[in-house]
């Protein structure tokens, strides 16, 4: 397994909100920890060029304005450039990925609320996007998005859709932030889960979801691994045990297809323990 890994992601913070350093820094720990022959490297920031792909440069130019873009969404010192090099991760993954490794980005910001023009949702700059547009520009005939975080990924979605030669999947709780993701739409498919859904429906849920990226016969799989499913996760109300997100990494491994996963949510204290089962079975 490779990992790309960069500590800076760690150099900002909101007490206010779940979104903290200790996400990355404890699950890079326990990683290195339990796995000491998983290779690591430090991910290049994205230059300009590859952001624009999926973002305006009205929003580039946003980035830097020392204003909170919303409510879950605050304005750092530096966060564009944290949110570059969390692009700069995922677009190596996807490059890895291509090369025939298993690959996993563990940066933050996430990014896959982040529209073409819009910072939402503690993400800034949607990086799994980027990374999907990159690979069809430099010849991925079919791409496809695997989206089990436990909130849709509406930024993703808005910024591919109808986007050739790519396929997004969601699965995500329905009520729940941030209010999308009920229907299916051309190459947008979704899978809403109401709130405290048997572990078993969601299970099956996600089985389907990745039926449909099987069916898509996919050269390449971008995985928005979050682990906020996760029945222990403060912010959700869903059901998934640490089993479950292994389960998601043996059908990863099982297809042998080529894919890069890049962390999204997850904000329990187990998340170095869920990230791991999922890592653990997919290599």
């Amino acid at each position: 397994m490779l990992i790309f890994h960069d500590p800076q992601c760690a150099n900002y913070c909101s007490s206010a909100r779940p979104e903290q350093p200790a996400r990355t820094l404890r699950t890079a720990a326990h990683l290195r920890q339990a796995h000491p022959d998983w290779e690591w490297r430090v991910p290049v920031a994205a230059t300009d060029d590859d952001l624009r792909l999926a973002h305006s440069a009205t929003h580039l130019k946003r980035l830097v304005i020392p204003d909170d873009f919303d409510a879950d969404t605050p304005y750092f010192d530096g966060i564009g450039d944290h949110a570059r090099r969390a692009v700069g991760s995922a677009l190596a993954a996807m490059q890895a990925a291509r090369a025939g490794q298993k690959v996993f980005s563990l940066m933050r910001p996430p990014g896959h609320h982040a529209t073409a023009g819009q910072a939402m949702g503690f993400c800034y700059l949607n990086q799994i996007a980027i990374a999907a547009l990159a690979a069809r520009r430099d010849g991925v005939a079919r791409v496809a998005i695997w989206d089990f975080d436990a909130h849709h990924g509406n930024g993703t979605e808005a910024i591919l859709h109808g986007q050739d030669g790519i396929l997004f999947t969601s699965i995500h709780q329905y009520p729940g932030y941030p209010g999308t993701g009920t229907t299916s739409f051309d190459n947008c498919l979704n899978w809403p889960v109401a709130p405290l859904t048997p572990r078993e429906q969601h299970m099956a849920a996600l089985k389907d979801s990745w039926e449909a990226v099987l069916a898509f016969d996919p050269e390449l799989v971008l995985v928005s691994a979050g682990f906020d499913a996760y029945v222990h996760d403060p912010i959700t109300e869903m059901t998934l045990e640490t089993d479950d997100f292994a389960t998601l990494g043996a059908w990863l491994k099982d297809s042998r297809l080529p894919a890069a996963a890049i962390l999204e949510g997850g904000y329990s204290n187990d998340l170095p323990q869920l990230t791991d089962a999922f890592l653990t079975a997919w290599a």
